[in-house]
């Protein structure tokens, strides 16, 4: 009997391992540029309110404590400019990925139903399209998509990986359409606070969902923005009826975020200070790595927002991996999220001001 994993392509990370190994062989140790994980410490604001929340014998709820619905909102109204927030337009999730890769299956599409994403995009979209048994389908621009059997329609601004940010137009636009054609339209917004050469736009903004969120739902996480990856830490809001019925369905589930995570998490929406400080690390390594790649010769494509580069040197992106792998420089190869990537390679700035300062000086050398 076939499993279900034989829906799924091959983890792609488990490529990077050779490469890894002749990285780390290098003199000065490996600079790990691939994954983008975090690594500066969790803010103490944030360490605080968990050790606080520490004696939390009881189970969770999977709709999060009333105040962190209230802090989810009111970040919401805050920082994305939405107005009328209420508390049944806001989830609590374990993570942003495990919402992307379990919705499709959690609204009940299946055999027959399209979920739609970039043709570059995060892996874990086509994941969630093919757990569900649905079809997943690639787009360059998505009012051009065939409407009939779309269920799902996924945008990322800013990508991840190209750090391409949409327009207020191109939003409006696609919300616009999805309507039209009963499409819901998910936004994953999780690098939506690291805008570089653009400022992103929520399609939560009055101005792109038109004041109603029917059909429209924003995904946040707060694994970049306050160092929180391994808390699991995210969210979704918007359209009431759709949040609605997730939660229905992920209370039978068990879908809950830890009862001291949630407590964490208040304090996270809360507090803005480390998100500025945050920021200034990753701008500043940002800069860093931009100016060393393109004096070795490299080419930068979008990058204007999130925690990567997207650069080329016009050749097959894991020609470059090997490349920056002999300089002890790991890298994740552009074919990992999707064939139109297959000449360019993804470089994290989520490495530590040290690591990042080697970096610099191999490229230069």
């Amino acid at each position: 009997m076939p499993g279900v994993s034989d829906r799924l392509p091959v983890f792609p990370w488990d490529r990077l391992d050779p490469y890894r190994a002749s990285a780390g062989a290098h003199p000065g140790g490996l600079v790990d540029l691939s994954v983008g994980t975090p690594v500066d410490p969790v803010p103490e604001v944030i360490r605080a309110a968990l050790t606080a929340a520490a004696d939390s014998p009881g189970y969770p709820t999977v709709w999060g404590t009333p105040a962190l619905r209230e802090a989810i909102a009111g970040w919401v109204e805050r920082r994305l400019g939405a107005r009328g927030v209420e508390h049944r337009h806001v989830l609590p999730v374990v993570g942003s990925k495990e919402l992307v890769a379990w919705l499709p299956t959690q609204l009940g599409l299946g055999p027959g139903d399209r979920v739609a994403f970039p043709r570059l995009a995060y892996p874990t979209y086509e994941v969630g399209a093919r757990l569900a048994g649905a079809e997943p389908v690639v787009y360059d621009e998505p009012t051009a998509l065939d409407p009939a059997g779309l269920r799902l329609l996924w945008l990322n601004s800013p990508s991840n990986p190209t750090g391409r940010v949409l327009s207020p137009a191109e939003l409006r636009a696609t919300v616009a359409w999805a309507r039209e054609h009963g499409v819901l339209v998910v936004s994953d917004e999780c690098y939506l606070e690291l805008g570089w050469e653009a400022d992103p736009v929520s399609v939560l903004h009055p101005d792109i969902c038109g004041g109603s969120f029917e059909g429209v739902v924003a995904v946040h996480s707060l694994s970049k923005r306050s160092n929180l990856a391994g808390y699991r830490a995210a969210f979704a809001a918007g359209d009431a009826a759709v949040l609605g019925e997730l939660l229905a369905i992920r209370k039978h589930g068990g879908m809950m975020v830890p009862a001291p995570v949630q407590a964490a998490t208040v304090a996270a929406l809360g507090d803005d200070a480390h998100v500025a400080g945050q920021r200034a690390r990753y701008q500043a390594r940002r800069s860093a790595l931009r100016t060393a790649l393109t004096g070795a010769g490299f080419r930068i494509e979008h990058s204007e927002a999130s925690l990567y580069l997207w650069a080329t040197r016009d050749e097959p992106c894991w020609d470059t991996v090997a490349y920056l792998a002999g300089l002890g420089i790991l890298v994740a190869p552009g074919d990992f999220y999707g064939p139109a990537g297959e000449r360019f390679v993804r470089v994290a700035l989520t490495a530590t001001d040290e690591r990042v300062a080697a970096a610099v000086e191999r490229l230069r050398s």
